[in-house]
């Protein structure tokens, strides 16, 4: 065997460029869809937190069923175009679809129609969010061996999705119903019509550069259900990841839910001017991370950065609030880990168990994952109405279409508990769970190594099926 062989693989400046557009259609999408479906249905269509909560808890339901399932179907298919890359590309158009038809519930229908509007529209495109977002978390631990070269492609694609994600507030901004104004959607769902089939068209562009490889088709042969179950759940190091990922997705969904609020009723500041303080330190910790890697490895690094979030996101609760915009600056920095490094986190899992169980399983750990981390995001999207309703905030339905600036002092206390109280403990305890991670330094030199050897054997294996050896 060729020592050349057993060298991780890397790729090119042009890959990882082209690798971070489908994270910019991804994100886009799902920017806008954290970012402004709270305030629609609530603010703007009147839907109680009673209906919105029902809803949350059927869509954690099927969240629980959904992603193990695609996870476990994209890791056992077979076929000439590979096991992933057919559900991504197909899947695009789907995706599409479906997010756009979120945002067409008929205004005034009442809050039955709204609710069920909001229900299946919401299940739709989180089925077609699932498979696309799966397979694309699926293919980065299989394209390369190295943390490095893993950590370059995230970094790539936590850029690009940050520029997304920073699209999918500026975009809402622009077209949603402004103070004096009555509610006209059409401008709104207009751009949420482009939106899509941008979005899309940018994810089936990244299917058509991207490659998998093929002895992991080939090779490995799929192992059964109850023993994928097996393996998943007795692996520490993922039981451990997943527990702080909670955290974290905890984290960012009330964080992107609150982003309007605070600056609508408690900054009293433009959105954008907001954001601004938030995502410019945000992409500037992206790149960081690999000083933060190089340090303390993949996993301190992603705990530092952690703690560097939580006080950011704790210090709204006490200063000025003038001096929110710092505490959001401060937080977007450490955000820039749980952005990056989480997925490098997970690509070790897979490579450990790799070692256990002889064949590439990225989809159960990313699908089984989504089972214990989706519903933080039903949990903080059904948290924030709750929270708003209890501290008696005034919503524009209310107010006569109208904002209702000058909330409660309750209200504005309320605000600030989602927006850093919470998400600043989800931190702090994510950081805490990760000490008990057990891949770093020797252990996870050597399991790496494992991989290395491991993976030139089953290219061999592939090169004598292709010469029919």
């Amino acid at each position: 065997m060729a020592k050349a062989s057993i060298h991780p693989v890397t790729h090119g400046t042009s890959y990882k460029i082209v690798w971070g557009i489908a994270s910019f259609g991804m994100s886009i999408i799902s920017g806008i869809y954290g970012a402004l479906l709270p305030i629609f249905y609530q603010d703007y269509l009147g839907l109680s937190a009673r209906w919105i909560g029902i809803a949350m808890l059927i869509y954690a339901i099927w969240n629980a069923i959904n992603d193990p399932l695609f996870g476990y179907v994209t890791d056992n298919t077979r076929s000439k175009l590979g096991r992933r890359i057919p559900y991504m590309r197909f899947t695009a158009p789907f995706l599409a679809l479906t997010f756009i038809l979120v945002w067409f519930a008929p205004q005034g229908a009442g809050q039955i129609a709204i609710f069920w509007w909001m229900l299946v529209s919401m299940l739709l495109y989180d089925t077609a969010y699932t498979i696309v977002g799966l397979v694309y978390s699926s293919l980065l631990p299989e394209v390369t061996e190295s943390d490095s070269e893993r950590n370059d492609l995230q970094i790539s694609a936590a850029l690009f999705g940050l520029l997304g994600t920073l699209l999918g507030f500026i975009i809402p901004d622009l077209f949603r119903p402004k103070a004096g104004m009555e509610l006209n959607f059409l401008p709104l769902q207009m751009a949420m019509i482009v939106v899509g089939i941008a979005g899309a068209l940018m994810i089936i562009a990244t299917t058509l550069k991207v490659h998998e490889r093929p002895e992991f088709t080939r090779v490995d042969k799929p192992i059964g259900i109850r023993e994928s179950i097996k393996y998943t759940f007795s692996s520490r190091s993922f039981l451990i990841l997943v527990a702080a990922n909670f955290m974290s997705i905890l984290m960012s969904s009330l964080i992107v839910g609150a982003i309007f609020y605070l600056a609508d009723y408690v900054v009293k500041i433009n959105t954008m001017i907001l954001l601004a303080w938030l995502f410019i330190p945000l992409i500037i910790g992206v790149p960081m991370t690999k000083v933060f890697t190089r340090r303390f490895g993949v996993v301190g690094g992603h705990q530092i950065m952690l703690l560097i979030a939580a006080a950011g996101l704790l210090a709204i609760m006490i200063v000025p609030t003038d001096f929110i915009p710092v505490c959001l600056a401060l937080a977007g920095f450490g955000l820039a880990g749980p952005q990056t490094l989480t997925n490098v986190l997970f690509a070790q899992v897979a490579d450990e168990d790799e070692t256990r169980s002889g064949v590439r399983r990225e989809g159960a750990f990313f699908g089984t994952n989504a089972l214990f981390t989706k519903p933080a995001q039903s949990v903080a999207i059904a948290l924030s109405p709750f929270i708003l309703e209890a501290t008696h905030f005034v919503t524009r339905e209310q107010n006569g279409g109208l904002p209702f600036l000058n909330q409660p002092e309750n209200a504005i206390f309320g605000i600030k508990v989602f927006a850093g109280l919470i998400p600043g403990i989800a931190m702090v305890l994510g950081a805490i769970i990760l000490i008990w991670y057990p891949l770093r330094g020797h252990y996870l030199e050597e399991i790496q190594a494992k991989v290395l050897v491991m993976h030139a054997q089953k290219h061999e294996q592939l090169e004598q099926l292709n010469t029919g050896g």
